[in-house]
């Protein structure tokens, strides 16, 4: 299989979010998990309802939705071993992640964060050429060192927000 139909049956898999909410539970307990717990946990957070809260029907649907039919497409995508009883991540979940930038709903793009600190460091340095920018006060290296701060500072925080987002890593999906 090429890599990218690979990236398209990944990013296809990705797509459905009871799929992600699995991938989500099993990571989370770290050990193999029923079916029936593992559809507890989706419905509930799909009807954000507590599990005790939880109808039988609105259980049933889940269970059998995902036996069905989610179950099944992730075990032949090699993500799950899943065995008519309990799943359990495959190797190849862990490989997921590298798809998955998950931005919360107040925040805007990493990249585009980014793109507008390289603006601000371009205007900054390029004020530095053209002698418009002040280096009485703060000299040439402080404003340097200031840019450079920056980006350090974003990316530290990039990274922790994005390993705390992970599936798995935290209590309700992302």
């Amino acid at each position: 299989m090429s890599s990218d139909s690979r990236k398209g049956e990944i990013f296809d898999l990705l797509s459905n979010q009871r799929r992600r909410y699995t991938i989500h539970y099993c990571k989370r307990e770290n050990e193999p998990v029923t079916i029936g717990d593992l559809a507890e946990h989706v419905a509930a957070w799909e009807l954000d309802k507590e599990v005790a809260e939880l109808t039988s029907a609105e259980r049933k649907r889940v269970y059998t939705s995902l036996q069905q039919t989610h179950l099944p497409t992730l075990e032949r995508a090699d993500v799950i071993e899943f065995d008519d009883r309990t799943i359990e991540l495959t190797d190849e979940a862990a490989a997921l992640d590298v798809y998955l930038d998950v931005v919360p709903a107040d925040s805007i793009p990493w990249g585009v964060y980014y793109l507008g600190l390289a603006a601000l460091g371009g205007v900054i340095i390029g004020g530095l050429w053209l002698e418009v920018v002040p280096t009485g006060t703060v000299s040439e290296l402080e404003w340097a060192t200031l840019v450079f701060a920056l980006f350090a500072f974003s990316a530290v925080v990039h990274v922790v927000q994005s390993r705390q987002m992970r599936l798995g890593e935290i209590e309700r999906p992302p």
